[in-house]
Order: C-alpha cells, then structure tokens, then sequence
C-alpha cells in the first residue's frame, strides 16, 4: 500500500501495537482521530476537511511471525466538487485486509514476487506483505494510508455534470483562412 509522497511529514495518525504483546487469540482495537490528527491529515490528503474519521481492526497473529490485520475506516471528508466549486461532503467507508510479516522476510516476499519466481508456496495475499517495523504495526498508519486511497481524487456534487462550451466554428476563422481569402481574390480577377 503506497502512500502519498509527504517528504519527512511524521505520520498524523498514530497508533502503534506491539506485535510481541498480541495475545495468541488476537486482539481489537477501535480508534477515532482527534482534531488534531484529522486536521495533519487533511492537510497531507490535500483535502479541504476530515470532519470523522474511525476506524475498528482486529490483528491476529499467524505463523511465521506473521500478522493479520482486518478491520473497516470510516470517515467524513470536506472536498471541493471539481465541477461547481461548491463545498461538498463524502463518506467513506474501506474494508481493510492485510498481511504483515517480519521486515527481512517482507522484503524477501516483495522481491520474489516482482521477479515471478516464487517456487515455494504462493504467499497468503497477491500484493507482498507489509513489514514490521522494529516489532510494531501502526494501525493509524493503516488506516490513514487506507482513507487516502479511498478519498475521490476528483469529486462531484451530486448531479453536477461537467458541459464543454460548444460553439459553431467561425469559417474564416481557421489556420487556412488566409490561404482561401488569396485563392478568391485571384478567382475575381
């Protein structure tokens, strides 16, 4: 899951787990954006406003070090409709489904993957698994990058549809006009 080039911004949303402390039978944790966050958000989002924004995940480990993270973000986004420039509000709601492994192994997986060659099992998921890093999976880094995958690039109000301007084209008003204007003259003489 890739996410928008923000230089060296820090990441808005925090919400760190420790993958050694999760329990065998997995844990759930429910979060909600402050203020604060959704505006650093919206402001690394390129969007107007993040009015809400929540998210419930469910992390469970599997073998291999691995470790699944499955959960729903919600949120309620101010944009600009691209059509009328009028303020509009979208609400977005993204299933999330991923597979997080120990870094090394993450990297071996993504390489294999690119070159096609993996002879072993194939890997639990078509995208490579995400890596933990240092032993902690942010769960607001899943569920901001997941929201800005979700946000509608270019947004419409309801209703609103984009009318190029037709105009009938003016006919001595093209790149030959001139060449035409000579072609007459000589014809009159």
């Amino acid at each position: 899951m890739s996410r928008p080039n923000t230089g060296s911004a820090p990441d808005p949303w925090r919400a760190p787990v420790i993958v050694a402390q999760v329990p065998d039978t997995g844990l759930h944790r429910e979060l909600e954006a402050s203020a604060a966050e959704r505006h650093a958000m919206a402001e690394l989002a390129g969007v107007r406003e993040i009015l809400s924004a929540e998210a419930d995940f469910d992390v469970l480990p599997k073998s291999g070090g691995r470790v699944q993270v499955t959960g729903t973000i919600r949120a309620r986004v101010g944009q600009t409709c691209v059509v009328t420039l009028d303020p509009i509000e979208s609400e977005i709601e993204e299933e999330v489904d991923l597979m997080f492994a120990p870094e090394a192994e993450a990297r071996r997986l993504a390489d294999l993957i690119e070159e096609g060659q993996d002879g072993d099992d194939p890997p639990e998921v078509a995208d490579p698994p995400e890596a933990i890093v240092n032993g902690i999976i942010d769960l607001g880094r899943v569920a901001t990058d997941a929201l800005f995958l979700a946000i509608d690039p270019y947004p419409r109000k309801q209703g609103a549809v984009f009318e190029a301007e037709v105009t009938a084209p003016d006919p001595e008003d093209h790149p030959f006009a001139a060449l035409k204007a000579l072609q007459d003259s000589k014809k009159d003489r």
